[in-house]
């Protein structure tokens, strides 16, 4: 069957299609229904069966007689080691572990805040608590003090599992000493914690709450998977950007399940025994479900990387982990390609190793721009896939099927609805537009399976942040448009599109017109205010690495060229030229903050800031055009 055959099968009768998909995962009871709408708006789903995520994504492997087959693939440049564990010893360590912590009096329902880089006991402690049916939060590890509490304060954990430190290419990141502040700041205090202990960095354990991960576990019985109903939390993740009161994302088990193991062979086209890798880390929404959950539930080897895109050692690393470990399908953010293409804009990286079994490369996170997508498909030569989801729905909302049909690719747009996503583009007042129009990309109501049914301990906020702007819909934040073929077109987030002299106009199509240009490598573009025309468009342009031209005769082609793909209508002027972006650690611009900077209005840093020290060249920057106060 095809898309188009299989996304009318679904709005036919969605019972039915995610009754099947339901039925390609290991009950303990399994549902008699797929869709619960008792408590409407509020869907939920599978709730009348009984699982466990553990079984189904490492215990089930082994029982079919596939112990031996790789499921994790630690590949840490920045500590220069590797190694590879087989699903007969995950299962062994991840009951061990799970044991441990039944010890100590963890159980079904308590929460456990998991604290870790990137290393091979991150997914082991998510896994050990998924088979006690406990409610884990992983907190990005190095996340600073204040944030940690913030969390420890509102999840309210049991246990907290942690490593004594993180590793960067030119620093160690001391974690104790940031978890132990965190604890003192909070008003609810752990029972205990566990520390992975690395060779990097040895931590001082506190005695009495403390205990070291290795040494804890001797003499407990392993534990067995604990079966728990189809709603029952998964984990919760705090969505990056938060600020004041957390906003703590909640992810059911049974749709979880059911809806990522139909995704690895739909979507990303992987099944058992391939090898599967998301550049991500496990402190994200990708890290959950593509580097933990989705490979292992379906089988697949997960590469676990502990390095960046450039510097550990070169911008060629992300080829030499496909190439060696011969990853199928790989999956990273339009950034990091960016800061390949920036160190090696001429591609001749990739053509040094041998990545024939790379079938696609995955991006999401952020907009993938044109010209990142024709630099990948020039040098690459397979299939650039770009798709579009959000922390809150696990999964993809938009996106091109390779495991169903490869469709045409439009550049500049995801592709298409999943089933499950009846996506609708509304205006302010809740009204359908025409094709090609841009407006609020909303999802009818419900959403599908192992999206968030509500926020941790805020059913209100949640009502309020996601379904009563738009009765009906889920608001994504998100502003768009849809063709004529139903391709989707993510512009800009809702409060990036500006009001230029009365012209709603996408942020994303200038910064599309700004990659264009042949020496710019990366760029955004932020609308500030403006005494005359309400709002007007300031472009940061970062350049290739090795542009030696003027930079003001840069920025007055980047005028011109917008003039001539936008028109006057843009009102596009001011351009400055950076080092840097702004971004999260998880690589999103921070353009809200950028805003305010420009406006000379209050902001706070961000919790999620990769490096504060980058706001400070923005303001330096907007100061020589005439914004920002001193």
């Amino acid at each position: 069957m095809v898309y188009r055959e299989i996304y009318a099968g679904w709005q036919a009768d969605p019972e039915a299609f995610w009754m099947d998909a339901a039925s390609k995962i290991d009950w303990v009871k399994p549902p008699s229904k797929a869709l619960n709408p008792s408590r409407a708006p509020l869907y939920e789903w599978f709730t009348d069966a009984s699982v466990n995520t553990c079984w189904n994504a490492v215990d089930r492997h082994v029982l079919a007689g596939r112990g031996d087959q790789l499921a994790i693939i630690h590949d840490s440049p920045v500590t220069r080691t590797k190694h590879a564990i087989t699903y007969a010893e995950l299962q062994t360590r991840v009951a061990s572990l799970a044991g441990a912590l039944r010890a100590k009096g963890v159980e079904k329902g308590d929460r456990v805040i998991i604290y870790m880089p990137m290393v091979p006991e991150a997914l082991e402690a998510m896994l050990a608590c998924a088979r006690l049916g406990a409610i884990h939060s992983v907190v990005f590890g190095g996340f600073a003090a204040a944030e940690l509490a913030v969390r420890i304060d509102d999840c309210t954990p049991k246990a907290i599992i942690a490593a004594s430190c993180g590793i960067e290419p030119s620093r160690v990141i001391h974690y104790k000493p940031l978890l132990d502040a965190a604890i003192e700041q909070a008003s609810h205090k752990p029972d205990f914690c566990v520390i992975l202990q690395r060779e990097q960095e040895v931590a001082a354990l506190i005695p009495g709450r403390d205990v070291a991960w290795h040494s804890f576990q001797y003499g407990t019985e392993p534990a067995e998977c604990v079966a728990v109903a189809g709603n029952h939390p998964a984990y919760i993740l705090y969505t990056s950007g938060t600020t004041g009161a957390p906003k703590g994302v909640v992810r059911p088990t049974a749709g979880h399940l059911v809806a990522l193991n139909w995704t690895m062979r739909a979507i990303y086209d992987c099944g058992p025994g391939d090898v599967f890798w998301a550049a991500s880390d496990v402190g994200w929404v990708v890290g959950h479900s593509y580097i933990c959950y989705a490979p292992l539930i379906a089988g697949c080897t997960t590469v676990v990387f502990e390095g960046k895109p450039v510097g550990t050692p070169d911008a060629g690393t992300f080829w030499r982990v496909i190439a060696e470990h011969k990853v199928k399908a790989f999956f990273t953010a339009p950034t990091a390609l960016r800061a390949i293409k920036r160190e090696d804009p001429d591609g001749t990286l990739p053509s040094a190793y041998d990545l024939r079994s790379m079938k696609a490369l995955y991006l999401a996170g952020e907009r993938a721009d044109p010209d990142t997508i024709h630099w990948a498909q020039n040098h690459l030569n397979i299939r650039v896939i770009d798709h579009w989801w959000q922390t809150e729905t696990g999964y993809a909302i938009a996106a091109n099927p390779l495991g169903i049909e490869a469709l045409p690719v439009k550049i500049g747009s995801p592709t298409v609805a999943m089933p499950g996503f009846d996506v609708q583009i509304l205006d302010e007042g809740g009204h359908p537009v025409p094709p090609g129009t841009l407006g609020a990309i909303t999802v009818k109501l419900p959403l599908p399976p192992g999206t968030l049914p509500t926020l941790w301990n805020a059913e209100d906020r949640f009502v309020k942040s996601y379904l009563s702007h738009f009765p009906g819909y889920y608001e994504t934040g998100d502003a768009g448009y849809v063709d004529e073929d139903g391709y989707l077109y993510i512009m800009a987030r809702t409060d990036d599109v500006i009001n230029v002299a009365g012209h709603r106009l996408s942020t994303g199509a200038m910064e599309e017109v700004l990659a264009n240009h042949k020496d710019v490598a990366e760029c955004a573009v932020v609308g500030v205010a403006d005494a005359l025309k309400g709002q007007s468009p300031v472009g940061f342009l970062c350049l290739n690495k090795g542009c030696t031209r003027d930079p003001q005769a840069i920025i007055k082609e980047c005028v011109q060229l917008m003039r001539d793909k936008i028109g006057p209508v843009a009102d596009f002027k001011r351009a400055v030229v950076v080092d840097r972006l702004p971004k999260t650690r998880s690589g999103k611009i921070l353009r809200g903050t950028m805003v305010k900077i420009a406006d000379g209005t209050e902001w706070k840093m961000p919790s999620t800031i990769d490096d504060p020290s980058s706001l400070d060249e923005i303001r330096s920057a907007l100061q020589t055009i005439g914004y920002a106060q001193p």
